[in-house]
Protein backbone atom coordinates (compact mmCIF):
# COMPACT_ATOMS: atom_id res chain seq x y z
CA UNK A 1 0.00 0.00 0.00
CA UNK A 2 1.46 3.37 -1.06
CA UNK A 3 1.02 6.34 1.47
CA UNK A 4 1.09 10.30 0.38
CA UNK A 5 3.25 12.87 1.29
CA UNK A 6 3.09 13.82 4.60
CA UNK A 7 1.58 17.34 3.90
CA UNK A 8 1.12 17.20 0.60
CA UNK A 9 -2.00 19.76 0.52
CA UNK A 10 0.37 22.48 2.76
CA UNK A 11 2.80 22.26 0.60
CA UNK A 12 0.58 22.69 -2.47
CA UNK A 13 -0.15 26.07 -0.73
CA UNK A 14 2.78 27.12 -0.76
CA UNK A 15 3.62 26.24 -4.46
CA UNK A 16 0.55 28.56 -5.05
CA UNK A 17 1.92 31.15 -3.09
CA UNK A 18 5.22 30.94 -4.96
CA UNK A 19 3.91 30.85 -8.37
CA UNK A 20 1.42 34.41 -7.48
CA UNK A 21 4.64 35.76 -6.31
CA UNK A 22 6.31 35.39 -8.85
CA UNK A 23 3.63 36.74 -11.56
CA UNK A 24 3.65 39.75 -9.04
CA UNK A 25 7.27 40.56 -9.71
CA UNK A 26 7.15 39.48 -12.92
CA UNK A 27 4.20 42.24 -13.46
CA UNK A 28 5.60 45.03 -11.46
CA UNK A 29 9.48 45.01 -12.54
CA UNK A 30 8.07 44.89 -16.33
CA UNK A 31 5.81 47.97 -15.97
CA UNK A 32 8.95 50.17 -14.55
CA UNK A 33 10.69 48.95 -17.60
CA UNK A 34 8.42 49.89 -20.14
CA UNK A 35 7.44 53.22 -17.83
CA UNK A 36 11.14 54.27 -18.43
CA UNK A 37 11.33 53.33 -21.74
CA UNK A 38 7.78 55.54 -22.34
CA UNK A 39 9.02 58.69 -20.93
CA UNK A 40 12.49 58.79 -22.76
CA UNK A 41 10.28 58.06 -26.14
CA UNK A 42 8.01 60.82 -25.14
CA UNK A 43 10.10 63.40 -24.76
CA UNK A 44 11.61 62.42 -27.78
CA UNK A 45 8.28 63.08 -29.56
CA UNK A 46 7.93 65.98 -28.15
CA UNK A 47 11.13 67.69 -28.71
CA UNK A 48 10.44 66.45 -32.16
CA UNK A 49 6.88 68.00 -33.00
CA UNK A 50 7.92 71.62 -31.10
CA UNK A 51 11.07 71.66 -34.36
CA UNK A 52 8.42 70.45 -37.11
CA UNK A 53 5.78 72.85 -35.40
CA UNK A 54 7.63 75.84 -34.22
CA UNK A 55 6.96 78.14 -37.52
CA UNK A 56 3.00 76.92 -37.84
CA UNK A 57 2.93 77.63 -34.03
CA UNK A 58 4.48 81.67 -34.13
CA UNK A 59 1.64 82.18 -37.11
CA UNK A 60 -0.77 80.13 -34.91
CA UNK A 61 -1.45 78.36 -37.89
CA UNK A 62 -4.14 76.07 -36.06
CA UNK A 63 -4.67 73.77 -39.70
CA UNK A 64 -0.77 73.34 -40.28
CA UNK A 65 -0.27 72.42 -36.20
CA UNK A 66 -3.31 69.92 -36.52
CA UNK A 67 -1.49 68.25 -39.41
CA UNK A 68 1.95 67.79 -37.52
CA UNK A 69 -0.26 66.72 -34.57
CA UNK A 70 -2.28 64.06 -36.46
CA UNK A 71 0.62 62.29 -37.26
CA UNK A 72 2.01 61.80 -33.86
CA UNK A 73 -1.46 60.39 -32.64
CA UNK A 74 -1.05 57.19 -34.78
CA UNK A 75 1.59 55.95 -32.89
CA UNK A 76 -0.03 53.47 -30.34
CA UNK A 77 1.17 54.94 -27.26
CA UNK A 78 0.01 58.65 -27.74
CA UNK A 79 -3.44 59.10 -26.30
CA UNK A 80 -3.69 63.12 -26.31
CA UNK A 81 -1.53 65.84 -27.84
CA UNK A 82 -2.72 69.91 -26.43
CA UNK A 83 -0.87 72.66 -28.49
CA UNK A 84 -1.23 76.30 -26.79
CA UNK A 85 0.00 79.37 -27.61
CA UNK A 86 1.88 81.95 -25.21
CA UNK A 87 -1.11 83.22 -23.38
CA UNK A 88 -1.96 79.15 -23.00
CA UNK A 89 -5.06 79.43 -25.05
CA UNK A 90 -5.95 75.97 -26.60
CA UNK A 91 -4.74 75.74 -30.75
CA UNK A 92 -5.52 72.15 -31.49
CA UNK A 93 -6.28 69.30 -29.25
CA UNK A 94 -5.85 66.25 -30.95
CA UNK A 95 -6.95 62.79 -29.83
CA UNK A 96 -9.71 61.83 -26.97
CA UNK A 97 -9.13 58.58 -24.93
CA UNK A 98 -9.67 60.65 -21.10
CA UNK A 99 -10.47 56.36 -20.25
CA UNK A 100 -6.93 55.79 -21.57
CA UNK A 101 -4.98 58.80 -19.94
CA UNK A 102 -1.52 58.28 -17.93
CA UNK A 103 1.78 60.18 -18.13
CA UNK A 104 1.45 63.74 -19.53
CA UNK A 105 4.71 64.99 -20.88
CA UNK A 106 4.45 69.18 -20.90
CA UNK A 107 7.60 71.16 -22.87
CA UNK A 108 7.58 74.93 -23.79
CA UNK A 109 8.08 76.02 -26.80
CA UNK A 110 10.86 78.70 -27.52
CA UNK A 111 12.31 80.90 -30.21
CA UNK A 112 15.48 82.12 -28.81
CA UNK A 113 14.39 83.45 -25.38
CA UNK A 114 11.01 84.32 -26.70
CA UNK A 115 7.82 81.88 -25.41
CA UNK A 116 5.96 80.92 -28.40
CA UNK A 117 3.58 78.23 -26.85
CA UNK A 118 3.52 74.98 -25.17
CA UNK A 119 3.11 71.15 -25.88
CA UNK A 120 1.61 68.75 -24.17
CA UNK A 121 1.61 65.02 -24.68
CA UNK A 122 -0.31 62.20 -23.13
CA UNK A 123 0.81 58.94 -23.34
CA UNK A 124 -1.02 55.29 -22.60
CA UNK A 125 -1.10 53.72 -19.55
CA UNK A 126 0.09 50.11 -19.90
CA UNK A 127 -2.24 47.77 -18.22
CA UNK A 128 -1.37 44.79 -15.72
CA UNK A 129 -3.48 42.43 -18.63
CA UNK A 130 -1.73 43.58 -21.35
CA UNK A 131 1.55 43.15 -19.45
CA UNK A 132 0.75 39.05 -18.74
CA UNK A 133 -0.31 39.25 -22.02
CA UNK A 134 3.03 39.51 -23.57
CA UNK A 135 4.72 37.37 -20.57
CA UNK A 136 2.27 34.76 -21.47
CA UNK A 137 5.34 32.27 -22.49
CA UNK A 138 7.30 32.87 -18.95
CA UNK A 139 3.28 32.34 -17.18
CA UNK A 140 2.66 29.36 -18.48
CA UNK A 141 6.07 28.11 -17.98
CA UNK A 142 6.34 29.04 -14.29
CA UNK A 143 2.83 27.30 -13.80
CA UNK A 144 3.98 23.93 -15.21
CA UNK A 145 7.50 24.21 -13.58
CA UNK A 146 5.64 24.40 -10.15
CA UNK A 147 3.04 22.16 -10.96
CA UNK A 148 6.02 19.81 -11.58
CA UNK A 149 7.67 20.32 -8.22
CA UNK A 150 4.72 19.85 -6.41
CA UNK A 151 3.92 16.40 -8.29
CA UNK A 152 7.81 15.59 -7.70
CA UNK A 153 7.50 16.46 -4.13
CA UNK A 154 4.52 13.68 -3.76
CA UNK A 155 6.47 10.97 -5.31
CA UNK A 156 10.16 11.67 -3.40
CA UNK A 157 8.55 12.59 -0.42
CA UNK A 158 6.72 9.26 0.47
CA UNK A 159 7.28 7.27 3.79
CA UNK A 160 9.19 3.97 2.75
CA UNK A 161 8.61 0.41 3.94
CA UNK A 162 11.39 1.06 6.32
CA UNK A 163 10.06 4.35 8.04
CA UNK A 164 6.36 2.80 8.09
CA UNK A 165 7.12 -0.22 10.11
CA UNK A 166 9.46 1.64 12.31
CA UNK A 167 6.79 4.13 12.77
CA UNK A 168 4.16 1.20 13.80
CA UNK A 169 6.61 -0.29 15.97
CA UNK A 170 6.92 3.14 17.60
CA UNK A 171 2.65 4.01 18.12
CA UNK A 172 2.88 0.00 19.67
CA UNK A 173 5.40 0.59 22.50
CA UNK A 174 3.48 3.72 23.43
CA UNK A 175 0.59 2.16 23.30
CA UNK A 176 1.35 -0.57 25.01
CA UNK A 177 3.46 1.96 28.05
CA UNK A 178 -0.01 3.87 28.31
CA UNK A 179 -2.14 0.43 28.71
CA UNK A 180 0.74 -0.26 31.83
CA UNK A 181 0.53 2.99 33.11
CA UNK A 182 -3.28 2.61 33.23
CA UNK A 183 -3.22 -0.91 34.97
CA UNK A 184 -0.43 0.13 37.45
CA UNK A 185 -3.00 2.96 38.42
CA UNK A 186 -5.76 0.58 38.71
CA UNK A 187 -3.89 -1.32 40.96
CA UNK A 188 -2.77 0.87 43.31
CA UNK A 189 -6.00 2.46 43.52
CA UNK A 190 -7.61 -0.77 44.83
CA UNK A 191 -4.69 -1.57 46.90
CA UNK A 192 -5.34 1.63 48.79
CA UNK A 193 -9.39 0.94 48.68
CA UNK A 194 -8.52 -2.72 50.52
CA UNK A 195 -5.83 -1.57 52.87
CA UNK A 196 -8.95 1.55 54.19
CA UNK A 197 -11.27 -1.60 54.46
CA UNK A 198 -8.96 -3.39 56.59
CA UNK A 199 -8.17 -0.48 58.61
CA UNK A 200 -12.08 -0.14 59.46
CA UNK A 201 -13.05 -4.06 60.15
CA UNK A 202 -10.42 -4.22 62.51
CA UNK A 203 -9.57 -7.93 62.78
CA UNK A 204 -12.49 -9.00 60.66
CA UNK A 205 -11.06 -12.33 58.96
CA UNK A 206 -13.80 -12.62 56.38
CA UNK A 207 -12.76 -9.12 55.09
CA UNK A 208 -9.31 -8.96 55.37
CA UNK A 209 -9.86 -12.61 53.06
CA UNK A 210 -12.11 -10.77 50.86
CA UNK A 211 -9.46 -7.98 50.29
CA UNK A 212 -7.06 -10.37 49.19
CA UNK A 213 -8.93 -12.45 47.13
CA UNK A 214 -9.86 -9.18 46.11
CA UNK A 215 -6.08 -7.79 45.13
CA UNK A 216 -5.65 -11.02 43.79
CA UNK A 217 -8.09 -10.37 40.95
CA UNK A 218 -7.03 -6.63 40.24
CA UNK A 219 -3.31 -8.12 39.64
CA UNK A 220 -5.00 -11.16 37.44
CA UNK A 221 -6.57 -8.35 35.55
CA UNK A 222 -4.08 -6.18 34.90
CA UNK A 223 -1.90 -9.26 33.92
CA UNK A 224 -4.60 -10.99 31.96
CA UNK A 225 -7.37 -9.72 29.41
CA UNK A 226 -10.60 -9.73 30.74
CA UNK A 227 -13.01 -12.28 29.92
CA UNK A 228 -15.84 -10.48 29.00
CA UNK A 229 -18.14 -13.86 28.66
CA UNK A 230 -17.43 -14.63 32.20
CA UNK A 231 -18.61 -11.59 33.46
CA UNK A 232 -21.54 -11.74 31.27
CA UNK A 233 -22.39 -14.96 32.95
CA UNK A 234 -22.40 -13.73 35.99
CA UNK A 235 -24.15 -10.50 35.81
CA UNK A 236 -27.11 -12.83 34.08
CA UNK A 237 -26.99 -15.13 37.00
CA UNK A 238 -27.14 -11.85 39.84
CA UNK A 239 -30.37 -10.76 37.55
CA UNK A 240 -32.12 -13.71 37.33
CA UNK A 241 -31.33 -14.07 40.70
CA UNK A 242 -32.52 -10.84 42.01
CA UNK A 243 -35.67 -11.35 39.75
CA UNK A 244 -36.49 -14.61 41.53
CA UNK A 245 -36.08 -12.54 44.91
CA UNK A 246 -38.92 -10.02 44.10
CA UNK A 247 -41.49 -11.88 42.69
CA UNK A 248 -41.33 -14.27 45.70
CA UNK A 249 -41.49 -10.79 47.63
CA UNK A 250 -44.90 -9.67 45.43
CA UNK A 251 -45.99 -13.28 45.89
CA UNK A 252 -45.63 -13.46 49.79
CA UNK A 253 -46.60 -9.35 49.90
CA UNK A 254 -50.20 -10.60 47.79
CA UNK A 255 -51.02 -13.73 49.60
CA UNK A 256 -51.25 -11.31 52.99
CA UNK A 257 -53.38 -8.93 51.12
CA UNK A 258 -55.66 -11.60 50.35
CA UNK A 259 -56.19 -12.93 53.71
CA UNK A 260 -57.04 -9.59 55.45
CA UNK A 261 -59.15 -8.31 52.97
CA UNK A 262 -62.27 -9.49 51.31
CA UNK A 263 -63.65 -7.06 48.36
CA UNK A 264 -65.19 -7.72 45.23
CA UNK A 265 -61.92 -7.25 43.29
CA UNK A 266 -60.65 -10.80 44.46
CA UNK A 267 -60.78 -12.29 40.71
CA UNK A 268 -58.35 -9.40 39.67
CA UNK A 269 -54.84 -10.50 38.85
CA UNK A 270 -52.54 -10.12 41.30
CA UNK A 271 -50.28 -7.55 39.57
CA UNK A 272 -53.14 -5.69 38.45
CA UNK A 273 -52.57 -3.27 42.39
CA UNK A 274 -49.08 -2.85 41.40
CA UNK A 275 -49.82 -1.90 38.02
CA UNK A 276 -52.30 0.76 38.91
CA UNK A 277 -50.34 2.11 42.06
CA UNK A 278 -47.37 2.63 39.78
CA UNK A 279 -50.08 4.27 37.08
CA UNK A 280 -51.46 6.25 39.54
CA UNK A 281 -48.12 8.08 40.23
CA UNK A 282 -47.15 7.87 36.92
CA UNK A 283 -50.21 10.30 36.00
CA UNK A 284 -49.71 12.38 39.11
CA UNK A 285 -45.82 12.78 37.89
CA UNK A 286 -47.25 13.63 34.45
CA UNK A 287 -50.03 16.32 35.95
CA UNK A 288 -47.59 18.15 38.03
CA UNK A 289 -45.84 19.75 34.92
CA UNK A 290 -48.62 21.13 33.92
CA UNK A 291 -50.02 22.74 37.20
CA UNK A 292 -47.40 25.19 36.72
CA UNK A 293 -49.06 26.51 33.17
CA UNK A 294 -52.42 25.72 34.56
CA UNK A 295 -51.87 28.17 37.57
CA UNK A 296 -50.51 30.82 35.50
CA UNK A 297 -54.44 31.10 34.23
CA UNK A 298 -56.76 32.67 35.55
CA UNK A 299 -59.88 30.52 37.30
CA UNK A 300 -57.71 27.60 37.35
CA UNK A 301 -59.44 26.37 40.38
CA UNK A 302 -62.51 25.51 37.73
CA UNK A 303 -63.00 22.05 37.04
CA UNK A 304 -62.09 21.31 33.52
CA UNK A 305 -64.09 18.58 33.31
CA UNK A 306 -65.70 16.82 30.04
CA UNK A 307 -69.10 16.34 32.33
CA UNK A 308 -69.20 19.58 33.40
CA UNK A 309 -72.93 21.38 33.37
CA UNK A 310 -73.35 23.78 30.47
CA UNK A 311 -76.46 26.29 30.32
CA UNK A 312 -74.58 29.53 29.24
CA UNK A 313 -72.18 30.24 26.68
CA UNK A 314 -69.58 33.21 26.35
CA UNK A 315 -68.35 34.46 22.89
CA UNK A 316 -65.50 36.61 23.47
CA UNK A 317 -64.36 39.22 20.18
CA UNK A 318 -60.82 40.67 20.28
CA UNK A 319 -58.90 42.24 17.97
CA UNK A 320 -55.73 41.21 16.64
CA UNK A 321 -53.70 44.21 17.05
CA UNK A 322 -50.01 42.61 16.86
CA UNK A 323 -48.50 46.31 17.32
CA UNK A 324 -50.87 48.30 19.42
CA UNK A 325 -52.07 50.38 16.81
CA UNK A 326 -55.77 50.69 18.75
CA UNK A 327 -54.39 52.72 21.54
CA UNK A 328 -51.78 54.61 20.09
CA UNK A 329 -54.85 55.78 17.57
CA UNK A 330 -56.76 59.09 18.41
CA UNK A 331 -59.76 59.15 20.32
CA UNK A 332 -61.91 60.88 17.76
CA UNK A 333 -60.99 58.15 15.03
CA UNK A 334 -61.11 55.63 17.39
CA UNK A 335 -64.19 56.00 19.30
CA UNK A 336 -65.93 55.63 16.03
CA UNK A 337 -64.77 52.53 14.98
CA UNK A 338 -64.85 51.22 18.82
CA UNK A 339 -69.20 52.17 18.15
CA UNK A 340 -69.36 50.52 14.53
CA UNK A 341 -67.86 47.08 15.51
CA UNK A 342 -70.46 47.59 18.96
CA UNK A 343 -73.73 48.14 16.34
CA UNK A 344 -72.56 45.09 14.35
CA UNK A 345 -72.31 43.05 17.48
CA UNK A 346 -75.58 43.69 18.39
CA UNK A 347 -77.21 43.87 15.47
CA UNK A 348 -76.08 40.07 14.23
CA UNK A 349 -76.99 39.05 18.04
CA UNK A 350 -80.43 39.99 17.62
CA UNK A 351 -80.98 38.98 13.59
CA UNK A 352 -79.55 35.24 14.56
CA UNK A 353 -81.36 34.53 17.57
CA UNK A 354 -84.35 35.27 15.34
CA UNK A 355 -83.38 32.00 13.50
CA UNK A 356 -86.02 28.85 14.34
CA UNK A 357 -83.12 26.56 15.21
CA UNK A 358 -82.05 28.61 18.15
CA UNK A 359 -85.14 28.65 20.10
CA UNK A 360 -84.94 29.22 23.74
CA UNK A 361 -81.47 30.74 23.71
CA UNK A 362 -81.51 34.73 24.45
CA UNK A 363 -78.92 37.32 25.25
CA UNK A 364 -78.18 38.15 29.08
CA UNK A 365 -76.13 41.37 28.21
CA UNK A 366 -75.96 43.74 25.71
CA UNK A 367 -72.18 43.59 24.61
CA UNK A 368 -69.78 46.33 23.74
CA UNK A 369 -66.56 46.93 22.32
CA UNK A 370 -63.69 48.48 24.09
CA UNK A 371 -59.60 48.17 23.48
CA UNK A 372 -59.83 44.37 25.06
CA UNK A 373 -62.86 44.02 22.63
CA UNK A 374 -66.45 43.19 24.23
CA UNK A 375 -67.85 39.66 25.26
CA UNK A 376 -71.60 38.62 24.96
CA UNK A 377 -73.30 36.36 26.91
CA UNK A 378 -76.06 33.84 25.76
CA UNK A 379 -77.80 31.44 27.95
CA UNK A 380 -80.14 28.39 27.36
CA UNK A 381 -84.33 28.89 28.24
CA UNK A 382 -84.57 25.05 28.53
CA UNK A 383 -83.27 21.76 28.35
CA UNK A 384 -83.71 21.52 24.60
CA UNK A 385 -82.04 25.24 23.70
CA UNK A 386 -78.65 24.54 21.38
CA UNK A 387 -77.10 27.26 22.89
CA UNK A 388 -73.72 26.30 22.18
CA UNK A 389 -74.81 25.94 18.34
CA UNK A 390 -75.55 29.69 19.11
CA UNK A 391 -71.96 30.77 20.74
CA UNK A 392 -70.16 29.30 17.71
CA UNK A 393 -72.64 30.74 15.28
CA UNK A 394 -72.51 34.30 17.06
CA UNK A 395 -68.31 34.07 16.55
CA UNK A 396 -68.51 32.62 13.28
CA UNK A 397 -71.07 35.23 12.04
CA UNK A 398 -69.15 38.42 13.42
CA UNK A 399 -65.71 36.91 12.06
CA UNK A 400 -67.37 37.10 9.33
CA UNK A 401 -68.91 40.69 9.22
CA UNK A 402 -65.95 42.12 10.04
CA UNK A 403 -63.78 40.40 7.61
CA UNK A 404 -66.10 42.59 5.07
CA UNK A 405 -65.79 45.72 6.69
CA UNK A 406 -61.83 45.01 7.54
CA UNK A 407 -62.06 44.80 3.63
CA UNK A 408 -63.66 47.73 2.82
CA UNK A 409 -61.82 50.05 5.43
CA UNK A 410 -58.47 49.19 4.05
CA UNK A 411 -59.85 49.96 0.54
CA UNK A 412 -60.67 53.33 1.62
CA UNK A 413 -57.29 53.76 3.42
CA UNK A 414 -58.96 53.42 6.36
CA UNK A 415 -58.08 52.45 10.14
CA UNK A 416 -59.43 48.58 11.15
CA UNK A 417 -58.31 45.70 12.36
CA UNK A 418 -59.08 41.72 11.72
CA UNK A 419 -61.14 39.98 14.99
CA UNK A 420 -60.86 36.35 16.53
CA UNK A 421 -63.03 35.02 18.54
CA UNK A 422 -63.34 31.75 21.29
CA UNK A 423 -66.63 30.62 22.44
CA UNK A 424 -66.79 28.70 25.49
CA UNK A 425 -69.04 28.01 28.84
CA UNK A 426 -68.93 30.90 31.16
CA UNK A 427 -67.17 28.79 33.76
CA UNK A 428 -63.96 29.01 31.43
CA UNK A 429 -64.42 32.38 30.23
CA UNK A 430 -61.03 33.73 31.71
CA UNK A 431 -59.26 30.72 30.33
CA UNK A 432 -60.48 31.18 27.03
CA UNK A 433 -59.30 35.30 27.15
CA UNK A 434 -56.32 33.95 27.88
CA UNK A 435 -55.97 31.58 25.12
CA UNK A 436 -57.23 34.50 22.51
CA UNK A 437 -54.25 36.50 23.67
CA UNK A 438 -51.55 33.48 23.75
CA UNK A 439 -52.75 31.19 20.73
CA UNK A 440 -55.14 33.35 18.61
CA UNK A 441 -54.98 34.18 15.34
CA UNK A 442 -56.77 36.57 13.15
CA UNK A 443 -59.90 35.12 11.61
CA UNK A 444 -59.83 32.38 13.90
CA UNK A 445 -62.52 31.29 16.23
CA UNK A 446 -61.24 28.77 19.34
CA UNK A 447 -63.58 26.52 20.89
CA UNK A 448 -63.71 25.64 24.66
CA UNK A 449 -66.82 23.61 25.41
CA UNK A 450 -67.64 20.19 27.53
CA UNK A 451 -68.98 17.43 25.88
CA UNK A 452 -72.49 18.98 26.06
CA UNK A 453 -71.38 21.67 23.94
CA UNK A 454 -69.43 19.53 21.32
CA UNK A 455 -72.34 17.39 21.05
CA UNK A 456 -74.55 20.31 20.23
CA UNK A 457 -72.19 21.31 17.45
CA UNK A 458 -71.07 18.49 16.10
CA UNK A 459 -73.35 17.96 12.93
CA UNK A 460 -73.42 21.48 11.97
CA UNK A 461 -69.50 22.26 12.06
CA UNK A 462 -65.75 20.73 12.15
CA UNK A 463 -62.85 21.65 14.65
CA UNK A 464 -59.41 20.50 15.01
CA UNK A 465 -57.18 20.35 18.06
CA UNK A 466 -54.14 22.76 18.36
CA UNK A 467 -50.84 21.90 17.35
CA UNK A 468 -48.29 20.88 20.44
CA UNK A 469 -50.58 21.79 23.29
CA UNK A 470 -48.23 22.67 25.95
CA UNK A 471 -51.28 23.58 28.45
CA UNK A 472 -54.18 21.58 29.60
CA UNK A 473 -56.93 24.43 28.48
CA UNK A 474 -54.90 24.15 24.94
CA UNK A 475 -55.14 20.51 25.07
CA UNK A 476 -58.91 20.76 25.52
CA UNK A 477 -59.33 23.68 23.45
CA UNK A 478 -60.48 22.82 19.51
CA UNK A 479 -60.11 25.55 16.17
CA UNK A 480 -63.20 25.98 14.14
CA UNK A 481 -62.34 24.19 11.06
CA UNK A 482 -65.26 24.55 8.68
CA UNK A 483 -69.40 24.08 8.62
CA UNK A 484 -71.82 22.42 6.55
CA UNK A 485 -73.45 23.89 3.99
CA UNK A 486 -76.44 24.53 5.58
CA UNK A 487 -75.35 26.27 8.53
CA UNK A 488 -72.85 28.18 5.91
CA UNK A 489 -76.04 29.43 4.06
CA UNK A 490 -77.91 30.06 7.16
CA UNK A 491 -75.20 32.13 8.29
CA UNK A 492 -75.06 34.12 4.31
CA UNK A 493 -78.45 35.18 4.81
CA UNK A 494 -77.95 36.55 8.44
CA UNK A 495 -75.20 38.48 7.23
CA UNK A 496 -76.92 40.10 4.56
CA UNK A 497 -79.83 40.85 6.65
CA UNK A 498 -77.59 42.60 8.91
CA UNK A 499 -75.59 44.50 6.28
CA UNK A 500 -79.31 45.80 4.94
CA UNK A 501 -80.28 46.74 8.02
CA UNK A 502 -77.08 48.59 8.77
CA UNK A 503 -77.09 50.53 5.13
CA UNK A 504 -80.83 51.34 6.35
Amino acid sequence: MTYLAPRQGLFAIIILVSFCLQTLLLVISTDQQLTKIREQKGQQMVAQLIDEARLSLENKDRVSLSVIANRYTSEQDVARILIKDNNDELLVPVGNAPMQQGETIRQMATKGDAVIGSVAITLKDISKGEIVAMQWPFVIGSLILHLFLWLLYGYVARPTKEQINALSHDIQDLHRERQLQSGQLAYGRMANESHTAQQGSGTDGATDLATEDHDETVQTQVKKPINTAGIQDEVNAYLRGQQQAASATADGQQTGADSNTASPKQDVDPSSDTSVSHTDHLEAASVNPNQANVSKLPNSGAKLSAMRPMDSVSVQIMFHDEFNMLERLAPEMRMPYLALCTQLLNQAMTELLKQPLLLGVSATNTPSFDEKGACAILKADNSHAKVALAGVMLGKLYLMLNKIIHDKHIELSRFALPAKAGVSDEAQADAMAQLLKRVGKKEQMLILLPNAGLKQIGNHVQVQSLKRPTTVYERECAIFDGANDSMIQRLAEVRNAVLMTGSE
